[in-house]
């Protein structure tokens, strides 16, 4: 006996009657869910030790920054002291042990009074990359070498190829200590 399948129509009626399962849908990520709250937070309480890291130049100074960096920020559970991990690169670390307590104090100033009471001094290589010195602009050539350089490419056409010769002529001008 065959069965008799429903026409268009009625399996129409039967799937609108049929109560069936939502779709699994994941939870949103919790970053998303998150990020609202804190921003409320960072608007309230100031951005902590991420902007610690960032401004850390600032904070402790050029010398000591020159040497260190922040690892991280822990806080003492039910209001115990807090403590800030910082490396110290190589045997500058006798060094900043004896700075420990102006850095504290540093810290504090910037993240709020008593927010640090315990420096825990980390020996090690330091991961952020060496800032490059500042670049000094090259002196300029003098008037005698400029024009000598203005005579020889005299008869160039002007345009973009002569404005690059003068500026490699110059440039080479420089490095020979002749400007």
């Amino acid at each position: 006996m065959a069965r008799q399948l429903p026409t268009r129509e009625e399996a129409l009626l039967i799937l609108a009657q049929k109560k069936t399962r939502p779709q699994f849908r994941p939870a949103p990520p919790a970053g998303r869910a998150l990020n609202r709250f804190v921003r409320e937070l960072d608007a309230k309480y100031g951005q902590g030790a991420g902007a610690l890291t960032t401004r850390w130049r600032e904070v402790v100074g050029p010398e000591i920054a020159r040497r260190t960096e922040p690892v991280k920020l822990v806080r003492g559970r039910n209001c115990g002291a807090s403590s800030l991990e910082i490396r110290v690169a190589g045997p500058a670390a006798a060094i900043i042990q004896h700075q420990a307590h102006e850095i504290l104090a540093r810290v504090n100033v910037f993240l709020g009074p008593e927010a640090v009471q315990k420096l825990r001094i980390v020996q090690g290589p330091l991961q952020r990359q060496a800032e490059p010195p500042p670049r000094r602009r090259a002196a300029p050539l003098d008037a005698a070498a400029e024009a000598k350089l203005a005579e020889g490419l005299a008869a160039a056409p002007d345009g973009k190829l002569k404005d690059a010769l003068l500026a490699l002529g110059r440039g080479v001008l420089k490095r020979q200590g002749q400007g």
